[in-house]
């Protein structure tokens, strides 16, 4: 007969290659059931968008395998997002898992693009997904998702997000009094509207946030990284070394307000003619890399020209919708399930570090409850 022990003892040996740990110690295995010799659990990966879901899966069915004495097994796979963030620390805005920053050091790299088609590429996924064009001079998310005529509503003292395209979307550019002219803000005004659109909003249940942040690092970055707990910045950039040269002062920015970086994406990485394979480097190369390298933070992906997401843009049919099998389209989900896997390596550090806080909290107490002399009563 086969025990429990020996199920748990082979599990143990499948390491998450993201997380650098066993997936039982993560919690991984769920609701198992050993009767004679017929095994059943579930086994809950740390995101849908995992990058090595499959791989997973493969190392515990065969390790399963091994116990030949099992008469059946069924494994149920299912994923649940981890918490990113300190949501006690947020009662605002408790019911998002993950708030990621999408930031550039100048205009013209791209964000806004890579920000909606990582959106989308995460919502496919399986993700509850929320977008929040934060740039409210020049919002354009409205226009790239064909919503120009898109609006919020307000019950119960709370925005309603807009949907389109399995996501949750909140801009400045759906109030139509804005659409035709310019935000002439100062910086207390447009600061106060971002934590309108973040703490006043009905996000419900969101497994990411993608914050589309105006480039460079004025107000709104500020206000984000000070207003709410966030998971990390996701700094975009183009090839050629004037725009990783900019990027880099975002960097700067969020590591002096101690937000943690997820990595860099590179946009209009390269340009591969139809019919052919070799890649072309328009505008440099490996800009974003040199990034990764100096600061040591992980190179997500690349994202390729293609004039299909210009075109989508701008007729409001984001590529990952209207060609989901371009070289594109598929650089943005390999890039959102990297995304999605270092969220949830920060997600796991956040929870040691909890647990380490705990710890250290509960052995205060314990020494200052033994160190204090017993109270005696006279009669």
């Amino acid at each position: 007969m086969v025990g429990v022990d020996q199920v748990l003892e082979k599990l143990g040996t499948v390491i998450d290659p993201d997380l650098k740990q066993d997936i039982v110690s993560m919690g991984m295995i769920k609701d198992l059931e050993l009767n004679d010799n017929n095994l059943k659990f579930t086994l809950e990966l740390t995101t849908p968008a995992c990058p090595f879901n499959v791989e997973i899966e493969d190392d515990v069915r065969k390790v399963i395998g091994e116990l030949t004495e099992l008469k059946s097994f069924d494994m149920n796979v299912t994923a649940k997002v981890m918490e990113g963030r300190s949501l006690d620390e947020d009662t605002g805005m408790a019911t998002v898992k993950n708030i990621i920053g999408v930031a550039s050091g100048k205009g013209g790299v791209g964000k806004s693009t890579v920000s909606l088609n990582l959106a989308i590429a995460l919502s496919q996924s399986g993700a509850k997904v929320g977008l929040l064009d934060a740039d409210i001079y020049g919002p354009s998310i409205p226009l790239m998702l064909g919503m120009k005529d898109g609006y919020m509503e307000v019950e119960e003292n709370k925005l309603q997000p807009a949907e389109s395209n399995g996501l949750k979307v909140v801009s400045f550019g759906f109030f139509a009094e804005q659409s035709h002219q310019a935000a002439i803000y100062r910086g207390p005004i447009i600061s106060g509207i971002l934590k309108q659109f973040l703490v006043d909003t009905n996000w419900s249940d969101l497994d990411y946030l993608i914050v589309d942040l105006p480039p460079g690092t004025g107000d709104i970055p500020l206000t984000l990284a000070q207003t709410i707990p966030i998971t990390g910045i996701l700094v975009v950039t183009t090839p050629q070394d004037v725009a990783s040269n900019v990027a880099v002062k975002a960097i700067g920015m969020f590591e002096k307000l101690n937000v943690p970086i997820i990595g860099v994406v590179e946009n209009m990485s390269h340009f591969v003619c139809p019919g052919g394979d070799e890649k072309h480097y328009i505008f440099g190369q490996g800009g974003g890399k040199k990034i990764s390298e100096q600061y040591k933070m992980p190179f997500l992906g690349e994202i390729p020209l293609n004039s299909g997401i210009m075109s989508g843009s701008d007729s409001g049919k984001p590529i990952m919708m209207t060609d989901p099998d371009s070289p594109s389209a598929i650089a943005f989900r390999a890039s959102a399930k990297n995304i999605a896997a270092q969220c949830s390596i920060l997600a796991a550090k956040l929870q040691q570090e909890m647990e380490s806080e705990g710890n250290t909290d509960d052995s205060t107490k314990e020494s200052s409850t033994e160190s204090t002399p017993e109270t005696q009563t006279s009669n």
